[in-house]
């Protein structure tokens, strides 16, 4: 039986399937099942979040998005664009039971030291972080309450 840790997130329906033992969830952005992982029902709420509550057009993010990090190729979780197609926003998703570290931050920092994103969004579907950030001064603030999409 599917029983998901419960998030910081409003519920939202979602395609669950199961197959041979292993649950999958319908990604609606990439439109096909992938492993339901801790991770990947977080990430998947997160979007949906995004959507629903922030206005977050689906045609403007890439999911697990590759790049390129000192001659090493990684993935980024989320990658959200504006209009005009620049990076606005690294999203880095954890499971619920990984805590967010320095180590956590870091990470999205290194990823964003490629795509120079003007918000970082860090989530493990219990608490969420959100930095914007001034490239130009080097310097980042938290604020407690991501904006809808139109005032980022």
């Amino acid at each position: 039986m599917f029983n998901p840790t419960p998030l910081n997130l409003p519920a939202y329906p979602f395609k669950i399937s199961q197959k041979e033992g292993i649950y999958f969830i319908f990604d609606e952005i990439r439109k096909k099942h992938l492993v339901l992982t801790p991770e990947e029902w977080v990430r998947q709420h997160f979007i949906k979040y995004l959507i629903r509550e922030k206005q977050f057009s689906a045609s403007l993010m890439q999911i697990e998005g590759g790049l390129n990090l000192n001659q090493t190729k990684k993935r980024s979780d989320v990658l959200v664009y504006n209009q005009n197609g620049e990076k606005l926003m690294v999203i880095e998703c954890k499971a619920p039971s990984v805590p967010i570290t320095q180590a956590t931050f870091d990470q999205a920092a290194r990823y964003n030291s490629v795509y120079k994103a003007k918000w970082l969004t860090i989530t493990n579907g219990i608490n969420h972080y959100y930095a914007k950030i001034d490239h130009e001064n080097n310097t980042f603030s938290f604020v407690e309450e991501l904006p809808a999409y139109q005032l980022l």
